[in-house]
């Protein structure tokens, strides 16, 4: 078996927008928009979150009850991208020790499945930066948000190739992409 994918997975606006998307993402009733999140988490065996995100899903995921993700983020082994302690409790949370580039770098050559990014917008984009990245997946929202943090603000230029991508019923993009530089 090859090396680990590193999967990044961002809802935005149409304008780029990836911070608080509960404002103007409104598509959690897509079935199409559900069927790509089903199908992402279903290769994953380990999830990388930012601090920002672990602080406020380890609030949120441990008693939701929003299937299939609840399910998969609670069991999942997730590494946490932070430079303090971590000071909420979440089950198979653990702090990523040392350059987060070089973790994942490291995780990639271990056994098992893909490994997620899941919102996370500096962690993102850090592994984008740094060519790690392997396949680059986002839900775009029929919305402009106009304010709040961009997944691209910052980035280099990255060459995209088409996988999969489609609009739903409700006006949402699906892209999915390999990232080929």
């Amino acid at each position: 078996m090859g090396s680990r994918k590193v999967v990044v997975y961002e809802f935005t606006s149409l304008d780029g927008v990836a911070e608080d998307v509960a404002r103007f993402f409104m598509g959690w009733d897509d079935p199409e928009v559900d069927a790509a999140g089903e199908a992402v988490i279903a290769t994953q065996d380990a999830v990388i979150l930012g601090r920002r995100t672990f602080d406020e899903w380890a609030g949120f995921w441990p008693t939701s009850d929003i299937q299939p993700f609840a399910t998969f983020i609670n069991a999942v082994p997730k590494y946490i991208a932070t430079s303090s302690p971590l000071d909420q409790v979440w089950a198979n949370a653990t702090a990523i020790d040392g350059d987060l580039v070089e973790f994942v770098a490291e995780l990639k050559t271990q056994p098992g499945r893909d490994i997620g990014v899941h919102a996370s917008i500096s962690v993102a984009q850090t592994l984008l930066a740094a060519g790690i990245v392997d396949e680059l997946r986002v839900i775009v929202a029929p919305a402009i948000a106009a304010t709040g943090r961009k997944l691209y603000d910052g980035m280099p230029q990255i060459g995209l190739e088409p996988i999969r991508n489609l609009v739903s019923p409700l006006g949402y993009l699906i892209l999915h992409y390999r990232v080929t530089t």
